[in-house]
C-alpha cells in the first residue's frame, strides 16, 4: 500500500512511499521517508495525523491510525539530533573536571590560595566526583535509553546547566576562607549522601533489568530484594528522590548556600518530570498502585 507522506510545517508533499501492509508500524515507514528526502533521516521524523497534530508514537500501525492505502502522513523534522548518550557524558563529565579545576588548582581562581584546604572539602570534592563518576558508568553500562537521539540544542542547555552549577558550588566550599560546619553535621551529611546514592544506583539497576535490551517494554516497577528498592511501595520515581536527597546531604555537609540552591533547583526540575511519569503511569496501568506519589511518599 502507498502513503503520501507531507511536510507538517509546509504541508507540501513530500512523495509516496511503500508500506507492506496495515500493519506497518511508522518505526517501519522512517527509512522509506528518508529516501524522499535525505536530510530527513530515521531519527530526525516525527509522525503526525495533522499538520499540528500531536506527535505520534513509532510502535502505532497504519491500521490502528486508521491511515489506509493513498491516505496521508505528515512528518515534522525535529532538527539536528545528538544521542542520549553523548549528551549525558558530556553533561556529567563536565562537572568533574570544572569541579577540580577549583579543588586541584585553587591558585588559579583565589588570590589566597596558599591556605590549606578544608577537610570538608576534600570530602566534599570526592563525593562531588563519586556521583558524577557514577553517572557516567550508568550511562556506558547501566541506562538502557527508549529513544536513540535527542535534539543537539539540548547538549548545550544542559550542560551550561550542570557546568554551571559546578562552578558555583565549587568556588565557594573550596574558597580559602571556607568555614567548615561541626564533626556532626559533616559525618550526617556524608551518610545520608552515601545512603542516597546507594539507592539511587539501586533504582537504576531495577529499572535496567525490568526492560530487555533492545525493546521498550513496559512494566510497572516494584521493590525487589533490595531494601533500598523498598521506596517503590511509596513513589513512581525514587531515584528522583534519592537524587534529591544526596544532595541535601551535600549541602548539609557543606552548610553551603550554593550547594542548596542547586539542589532546590534539581527537586524543582525532577519534581516536573515525575509528575509527568506519574501521570502516564497512571494512565497506561490501569492497576497501578494508587496509594504512590510522584516523587514525595505521602505528599507529593
Amino acid at each position: 500500500m502507498e502513503i503520501e507522506i507531507l511536510d507538517a510545517k509546509s504541508s507540501k508533499s513530500l512523495g509516496k512511499c511503500r508500506a507492506s501492509g496495515p500493519d506497518a508500524t511508522l518505526q517501519s515507514l522512517k527509512g522509506e521517508v528518508q529516501k524522499l528526502k535525505s536530510s530527513l533521516t530515521v531519527h530526525r521524523q516525527s509522525f503526525r495525523l495533522e499538520p499540528r497534530g500531536k506527535a505520534l508514537k513509532e510502535s502505532e500501525t497504519l491500521k490502528s491510525l486508521g491511515v489506509t492505502s493513498g491516505g496521508k502522513l505528515y512528518v515534522r523534522d525535529l532538527g539536528p539530533q545528538i544521542s542520549w548518550k553523548g549528551v549525558f557524558l558530556a553533561e556529567y563529565a563536565g562537572p568533574i573536571l570544572v569541579y577540580l579545576i577549583f579543588y586541584q588548582r585553587p591558585s588559579l581562581i583565589y588570590s589566597n590560595a596558599d591556605l590549606p584546604m578544608t577537610t570538608t572539602a576534600s570530602i566534599a570534592a570526592a563525593c562531588w566526583v563519586a556521583h558524577y563518576a557514577k553517572r557516567l558508568l550508568e550511562t556506558l553500562f547501566v541506562h538502557r535509553f527508549s529513544h536513540a537521539t535527542m535534539p543537539l540544542r539540548n547538549l548545550f542547555k544542559n550542560c551550561s546547566y550542570y557546568w554551571a552549577f559546578a562552578g558555583y558550588v565549587a568556588y565557594h566550599v573550596n574558597h580559602p576562607q571556607f568555614t567548615e560546619p561541626c564533626q556532626a553535621m559533616v559525618y550526617a551529611g556524608l551518610a545520608t549522601f552515601v545512603v542516597s546514592e546507594l539507592g539511587n544506583f539501586s533504582i537504576h539497576m531495577l529499572l535496567r533489568n525490568l526492560r530487555p535490551a533492545g525493546s521498550n517494554v513496559r512494566k510497572i516497577p516494584v521493590p525487589d530484594s533490595n531494601p533500598l528498592t523498598q521506596l517503590y511501595n511509596f513513589v513512581s520515581c525514587p531515584n528522583y528522590t534519592y537524587e534529591f536527597l544526596s544532595w541535601v546531604g551535600f549541602t548539609v555537609m557543606t552548610s553551603c548556600i550554593p550547594a542548596g540552591l542547586f539542589a532546590a533547583a534539581g527537586m524543582y526540575q525532577m519534581t516536573v518530570w515525575a509528575l509527568g511519569k506519574h501521570r502516564n503511569y497512571k494512565k497506561e496501568f490501569k492497576d497501578y498502585p494508587k496509594t504512590r506519589k510522584a516523587i514525595v511518599p505521602f505528599l507529593l
